[in-house]
């Protein structure tokens, strides 16, 4: 009984793992959309529309590239894509029904 359930544990830490990577797909997903970004220093952006996914300097790396809402999309920052942990995905009707 013991082999099996640390053979179980292994398998759900592996899962885990592989849901906490923020990639290029992920990403690509949120593109348009609003989103808070959790960092992976503990930081979060709150309601940032992402807009464009970019190669780096030199080619090394992807930024994601968002804006603040309620700003021009000439205000836009940037972000390397490693920094990210995860995005959560907003619902703007809640928040102007709040207000």
């Amino acid at each position: 009984m013991q082999p099996m359930l640390e053979q179980n544990s292994r398998t759900r830490n592996r899962l885990v793992k592989n849901m906490e990577n923020f990639s290029l797909n992920s990403a690509k997903s949120y593109l348009g959309k609003n989103v808070n970004l959790h960092l992976k220093d503990g930081a979060v952006i709150i309601n940032v529309q992402l807009t464009k996914l970019r190669k780096g300097a030199f080619g090394k790396g992807n930024l994601v590239e968002y804006v603040a809402y309620g700003r021009q999309k000439g205000n836009a920052s940037c972000i390397p894509l490693r920094n990210i942990a995860w995005a959560e995905m907003l619902n703007l009707n809640l928040m102007q029904a709040a207000g």
